[in-house]
Order: C-alpha cells, then sequence, then structure tokens
C-alpha cells in the first residue's frame, strides 16, 4: 500500500554528492500540491527523498482512483520520459514532500550512460508491476473490511492521516460505502489474525477511528 525504494534514493543521493555541476535540484511540496499533473508534458522526473504523496487517475466524470501511496525512494515521470507522452496521472502529495528533481535530459543520459541506474531503474519497474498483480489479487481475496484495516494500519504505523476521499478513492468505493465499512470495522473491533490482533486497541489506532467517525 504504500511503495518504497530506498536502493533508488541511495544512487540519487550519491550521484549528488558525486556530481556537483549535475542540475539535480532538491524541491518541497506543501500537502495537497499537485507536482505532476495528468495530461501535461513531462519535464521533470522526481524522486521522493521524504514525505507520502500520491498517485491517482482523474476520470472524466470528475471521481480519482487513486493508484497507489509512494514514500521514500519512489520515482515518478520515467515512463512518460521513456515513452515521451503526456502525463498518464496525477502525483500530489499527503504529507510534505521533499523529492529531487531530475531533467528529463539528465534523466536519458544516466539511461544510456549508467548501467547501475538502468538496474535500478528496469528493477523498480519490475517490483511495479508485481505489485499492481498482487494488489488485484488482494482485492479478489480479501474482504473490503480487511483491505479498509489495511489502510488504518499504514497510517498507524508512518503517522500519518489520508482522508476519507483518498480512502475510498484507494479502494475504489463510495464515501458512503467507505462509511458503511468503517463502522463495520469499528463494531467488529479487529480481525482474529497475527497481523492484526488487538490493533484497534491501539491508541494512535483508536485516535484515527474517532477522526474519521466525524
Amino acid at each position: 500500500m504504500l511503495r518504497t525504494n530506498l536502493t533508488f534514493l541511495s544512487f540519487i543521493e550519491r550521484f549528488c554528492a558525486e556530481n556537483d555541476e549535475a542540475k539535480i535540484t532538491l524541491k518541497s511540496f506543501k500537502a495537497g500540491y499537485r507536482f505532476i499533473e495528468q495530461g501535461e508534458k513531462i519535464s521533470n522526473i522526481y524522486v521522493i527523498k521524504d514525505g507520502i504523496s500520491k498517485c491517482f487517475i482523474s476520470e472524466e466524470n470528475g471521481k480519482d482512483f487513486i493508484i497507489e501511496f509512494l514514500g521514500k525512494g519512489e520515482v515518478v515521470g520515467e515512463l512518460e520520459a521513456i515513452k515521451k507522452m503526456d502525463c498518464l496521472c496525477n502525483v500530489a502529495a499527503i504529507s510534505e514532500v521533499t523529492a529531487y528533481v531530475i531533467p528529463d535530459h539528465l534523466f536519458h543520459s544516466l539511461i544510456s550512460k549508467s548501467s547501475e541506474f538502468t538496474t535500478i531503474l528496469l528493477q523498480e519497474l519490475s517490483t511495479r508491476i508485481i505489485q499492481t498483480s498482487t494488489r488485484a489479487s488482494f482485492q479478489q481475496l480479501y474482504t473490503l473490511e480487511y483491505a479498509l484495516l489495511k489502510l488504518l494500519k499504514l497510517q498507524a504505523d508512518e503517522h500519518i492521516s489520508i482522508s476519507k476521499e483518498d480512502m475510498a478513492a484507494y479502494l475504489g468505493i463510495s464515501v458512503r460505502s467507505f462509511n458503511r465499512s468503517l463502522k463495520q470495522v469499528i463494531d467488529k473491533g479487529g480481525f482474529d489474525t497475527p497481523e492484526f490482533k488487538n490493533i484497534l486497541q491501539l491508541s494512535n489506532m483508536k485516535k484515527l477511528l474517532e477522526r474519521l467517525k466525524q
């Protein structure tokens, strides 16, 4: 549910330290800021250093579908740069996000000149395909309440706050359905599994549930 890639982040940090002339900048984005816009031309690739963002598609009917939440080391804009196409989706900060900004010409140069960079990038793309397939299987095999509880656990573990609207968009349901599922989770009080045993009794989880009930 939260993708990270510390290997990618480590490479970019090392590259910046060893190449002062490289025009890679470090920028910060406030929560809510959309630093990649669906349908626009890509000119920069971003590697997240700190914070959490969401990658989502806006449909013509005004609804959003969140593909994934992105954390440290995740790269965005790379597919559009490789294919030289308009942005497929939006990427917006959920918390304050700091990211390395790589000009597209430097990104292409790294692909052609650095076998290490190319290997890391291929591994990232392969992992993304695997995780997307896993998520599709997960949605078929497990109940909506189980997926909701995993989202709550993510927030408790990472000490972040995700809105009802974003959680509903990630689960592919309406806010009304989300509220109904949330009530079922609260009434149930937890799941009888090793991963979630007594999780709803954790103090930070209680705070999350109180906020969401409002």
